[in-house]
């Protein structure tokens, strides 16, 4: 029988933050820029600022006016990175199959492994239990026999939470879920629940398919009318062997800001560019992936002549892949970024000509990847001042991102 745990890092951000400053434990923490960036917006919120209505890409503009009291951060992505590293390094001892959704998320597929993890609720709770004597973290739990609603199910107890569909139950639990906690369902969608009367997971359940798709469409009605009867009704793209390797960020609010669309970006190409050092191999092919607040998904893909060597190419590829392809003024719920069809080998380059500028360039950049990805703690990063540039070249405000060195 299949079993699935998603596990959640509580306010991850935020709670690195606290766990190494005392001081900041039990007061309002906002991670993502000061008060005077303009363009910053909130990578995450500790659940003290939460209180007073600071939500993650919500603008620091707006989260200073909420919380002026609050204490503003500017991310460090190395030490996030190191204590993500830990977490994953825990979930790899109860899993051979964990599916890193993100730097705080992951899935881990514990089917048939009772005898060696006791039963799935107690693997859930021991999970927890690792994870906070190892690492001082919280993490929320969600079990349950398909990835979708383990995905909710995980949100249900936050923080600190484990909650625990049994296997015959998820029908049941998704007939009676509120509508405003249907994973995937953004802001337009929950105008349609309101105007249509849908309260519960129930509700929908009770119309034919032909109905819903006359009111949300074919993709989103036939998504609908699976999750509501408890099937795994969203697709966590799978890693096939060694062949491809992927990350995506949802949003807890559909996101229409451009520069905090691409910072997220950035975020992910960090990801990945680790993780392929990792592997030891290469790659070629970029793809991107964006869903809208309407739940319609758009990908692609582009293959070029040399192998991604550095992060911040890797990121150049990807955001002209995300500039050809996004409906500018469309809310996006996901974005995700992958690279394929990896091939083993260190991704040397052959018969290229570099000016002495980029090739100086390239070696930093991976020399500082490679540091990065030996020794965790040595803090080192590329600086970001040339997104600005990027950014500013295509037509957005030069502008500091939420996430600085």
């Amino acid at each position: 029988m299949n079993c699935f745990i998603h596990a959640d890092l509580d306010a991850f951000y935020a709670s690195v933050e606290q766990l190494d400053h005392p001081e900041y434990r039990g007061k309002p923490v906002i991670v993502g820029g000061l008060p005077g960036d303009r363009r910053s917006v909130v990578s995450t919120a500790s659940y003290e600022a939460r209180a007073f209505g600071v939500h993650s890409a919500m603008p620091i503009v707006q989260a200073y006016r909420l919380c002026p009291e609050g204490i503003y951060l500017r991310g460090r992505m190395a030490r996030y990175r190191e204590k993500s590293a830990v977490v994953m390094e825990i979930f790899s001892g109860f899993s051979f199959n964990v599916q890193q959704l993100s730097i705080d998320e992951a899935f881990l597929d514990i089917s048939g492994a009772e005898r060696v993890l006791g039963p799935p609720a107690e693997a859930a709770k021991k999970l927890k239990e690792t994870v906070h004597q190892k690492t001082g973290l919280t993490l929320s739990v969600g079990l349950a026999s398909n990835k979708y609603i383990a995905k909710i199910a995980s949100g249900m107890s936050k923080p600190d939470g484990c909650f625990i569909i049994p296997p015959g139950g998820e029908e049941q639990f998704m007939r009676s879920l509120p509508v405003g906690k249907i994973w995937g369902a953004g802001e337009k969608t929950q105008e349609l629940f309101r105007k249509h009367g849908f309260k519960t997971g129930d509700d929908i359940y009770r119309l034919p398919l032909d109905s819903l798709t006359a009111i949300f469409g074919s993709a989103f009605g036939n998504f609908l009318y699976r999750a509501v009867r408890g099937e795994g009704a969203a697709s966590f793209d799978e890693e096939r062997g060694s062949h491809s390797i992927s990350a995506e960020r949802t949003f807890p609010y559909d996101l229409y800001d451009e520069f905090a669309i691409e910072t997220a970006l950035f975020d992910i190409c960090q990801n990945l560019m680790f993780r392929l050092l990792d592997l030891r191999w290469q790659s070629r092919t970029v793809a991107l992936k964006i869903r809208y607040e309407d739940f319609s998904t758009e990908s692609a893909r582009e293959t070029f002549s040399s192998p991604v060597s550095t992060m911040n190419e890797l990121y150049e590829r990807i955001l002209g892949l995300f500039r050809k392809k996004y409906r500018a003024g469309r809310g996006i719920r996901l974005i995700g970024a992958g690279l394929l069809n990896l091939e083993t080998g260190q991704g040397a380059r052959q018969n290229e000509l570099f000016d002495d500028g980029e090739e100086k360039e390239r070696r930093l950049e991976e020399t500082i990847l490679e540091i990065n990805h030996k020794f965790p703690g040595a803090a080192l990063k590329r600086g970001r001042s040339w997104l600005a540039q990027s950014s500013a070249a295509a037509g957005t405000p030069n502008a500091g991102p939420g996430m600085q060195d």
